[in-house]
């Protein structure tokens, strides 16, 4: 069995059983399109990062980072957490469609949900926007590892999450979660040793016998 065949949240559970603290989790980025409960996106990371428009120390691509996606990835963007405009619109996903990425996860906002929604690409990100990209923010690398630091209410007591070029990347519903790459194997092991104990608990608990029991005679707790 293969990383795309659990949730991220059996993911997560593998991940923290292997000591992460963070369980790979990317706190507070959301699934935007498509509305599908059963979307499960799956593939290696294709990292980059944006800086502001304003900072003439940081390089500049030579080439569109979209023209550059690997088939088969899913493009994670990281974007200055000050900044309130989109960096991934309609067009971006044609694009990347026509390189064969799976889909986009972005720390930051997009826009032109609906073209996203009728293209059936998937995309995941903290917020959306009616501004564009230019001229507030641009991408100035890409293949690199980012380290994802969590915003908002209670981020100074969540780790951040450092993903590098090729790691996995799982989301769905429930949350985006990274895979250090080089732990694939132990996270597929346990994921399917945790399922099959939810398996057990959840016809227990069906049957009448409680939470608590059944988490003790499985879970040992």
């Amino acid at each position: 069995m293969s990383l795309s065949g659990f949730s991220s949240c059996e993911i997560s559970d593998a991940l923290i059983k292997l000591s992460l603290p963070h369980g790979g989790h990317i706190p507070d980025i959301h699934l935007v399109s498509p509305v599908n409960s059963d979307l499960r996106l799956c593939g290696p990371a294709y990292t980059v990062q944006f800086v502001l428009a304003s900072d003439p120390s940081a390089p500049k691509l030579t080439t569109h980072f979209v023209d550059t996606v690997p088939e088969g990835s899913v493009i994670l963007l990281d974007v200055p957490p000050q900044t309130k405009n989109a960096v991934w619109g309609g067009l971006m996903t044609a694009g990347a469609l026509a390189r064969g990425a799976k889909g986009v996860i972005i720390s930051g906002r997009c826009r032109d949900i609906a073209e996203h929604r009728a293209q059936g690409f998937p995309v995941f990100s903290r917020a959306h926007s009616t501004l564009g990209q230019s001229p507030f923010t641009r991408p100035s690398a890409v293949n690199i590892p980012l380290t994802i630091i969590p915003q908002g209410p209670g981020a100074d007591v969540f780790p951040a999450v450092t993903v590098q070029p090729g790691d996995w990347l799982i989301a769905d519903e429930d949350g985006v979660v990274c895979i250090p790459k080089d732990l694939e194997a132990q996270v597929v092991e346990l994921a399917i040793k945790g399922r099959e104990i939810d398996d057990r608990c959840m016809k227990d608990i069906q049957a009448g016998k409680g939470v608590q029991q059944s988490f003790k005679l499985h879970r040992g707790k």
